[in-house]
């Protein structure tokens, strides 16, 4: 490898990029309330405006995953620092609805860069066992970045900082990865045959790779469905949402850390199938507890959901090798298209069960907390069918003990969630 190359400048780079995809993530979900406020929002639009950072994220990730090899990936992050200050200087100019639409489109798109280069950039620095080690390391950075941005969303609430303070805190981490980058030689692919987009292609249409494409649809809502709107849906249950999120992501950090352990134990089809079990448990929860056994219902859905994205990207990795950097791009960005298309229904969701309570009498608190939970018993059906999906998968694959089985250390391409 090219000895100009500084490994630890482009990996420290690269996780304050994906920190940078945390904070729009947790800080956008900490100032949903107050966007709706101050622009007079239907939840189904802020739907539509959770929906962009989740369109744009996959649009990207695919283009960069065809375009890797021949655009390179210094390039690929200079478009998503451009996206990134664009997205977080339209949001704070956005003057309404439109204006948010696009602003986090832009920021959407500029994840997505991040995921495209930053992946296949880890794996060419590094091999074997050290390359799954600081991929893990790596991805630890979404969850973890969600609790700092979540923490620091509540702590500016509270002292009366504005959203649009809160939203220039997101060029913090963006201004550091650009300096990071900036200068830095790149590395070149270390795998053979990586830039043969047919073989790519041919590998993706295989029985595995299409099941696990379905099935990566459901995992990703499962995880951010309940994650994106936790501070309109538990604002009213007596506990603080901003606390459920980072508590959340908090135990969701800790799993992916010991994840190579779990999984070498289990294998990704146990794994898979447990976390669909603990995930209906914990979306269930979600649905009917209030008070302080809504911090429960946290760590139980945070157990179900911390290993989905990792093991579905580890199992393409694993299972069907030969789709290579595209077939887990593509795999990521299918999570995240499903996701932009459930956010406006997941807020449609809301406004029926709103308007149907307020028929019935109910207001304030207790309306949205009716509302909210209405719409949590909904979503167990996301984690629900995965429990079928999971146990056919589980069955089909049970012979394939090699490629079940992990040695000690999972790679875990989260954007990732």
């Amino acid at each position: 490898m090219n000895e100009n190359i500084n490994k630890n400048a482009l990996f420290f780079g690269s996780c304050f990029a994906l920190i940078t995809t945390a904070f729009s993530f947790s800080i956008r979900a900490g100032i949903l309330p107050e966007l709706g406020n101050e622009f007079g929002l239907t939840a189904e639009q802020l739907g539509f405006i959770n929906s962009m950072w989740f369109l744009g994220f996959p649009i990207s990730m695919i283009i960069g995953g065809l375009v890797y090899h021949t655009f390179g990936p210094k390039n690929i992050m200079t478009v998503a620092f451009i996206s990134h200050t664009l997205g977080i200087i339209l949001t704070i100019y956005a003057g309404g609805y439109t204006g948010l639409l696009v602003s986090t489109l832009f920021i959407g798109f500029g994840n997505g860069c991040t995921e495209a280069a930053c992946n296949p950039l880890i794996a060419d620095m590094y091999s074997g066992v050290t390359m799954n080690k600081m991929l893990n390391r790596f991805h630890m950075w979404f969850p973890g970045g969600i609790v700092l941005g979540s923490l620091l969303s509540k702590f500016m609430t509270d002292f009366g900082m504005g959203w649009e303070m809160q939203m220039w805190v997101i060029m913090i981490p963006t201004v550091i990865y650009a300096v990071l980058f900036f200068g830095k030689v790149f590395p070149k692919p270390q795998v053979e045959g990586a830039t043969s987009l047919k073989e790519n292609f041919k590998a993706m249409l295989t029985p595995v790779y299409l099941f696990l494409f379905v099935c990566m649809s459901l995992t990703a809502i499962s995880e951010f469905g309940p994650q994106q709107w936790v501070n309109i849906i538990m604002s009213s249950s007596g506990a603080e949402p901003m606390i459920i999120l980072a508590l959340t992501t908090g135990m969701m950090a800790v799993g992916r850390f010991f994840a190579g352990p779990v999984v070498g134990k289990l294998g990704q089809t146990g794994v898979l199938l447990g976390s669909a079990i603990i995930a209906t448990i914990g979306v269930y929860m979600f649905s009917v507890v209030t008070g302080p056994l809504a911090y429960v219902a946290a760590i139980v859905f945070a157990l179900g959901v911390c290993y989905f994205w990792p093991v579905m990207v580890g199992a393409v990795a694993q299972r069907v090798p030969l789709s290579s950097a595209l077939g887990m791009s593509v795999i990521g960005g299918v999570g995240m298209f499903s996701t932009s298309i459930w956010q406006p229904i997941i807020g449609s969701w809301i406004d029926s069960s709103r308007a149907e309570y307020v028929a019935e009498g109910l207001t304030g608190n207790a309306l949205e907390l009716a509302a909210g939970q209405e719409t949590l018993e909904k979503m167990i059906t996301f984690p629900a069918i995965l429990i079928v999906l999971f146990t056919i998968f589980f069955f089909w694959q049970k012979n394939s003990k090699k490629k079940d089985k992990v040695p000690t250390e999972v790679s875990s391409l989260e954007p990732s969630a």
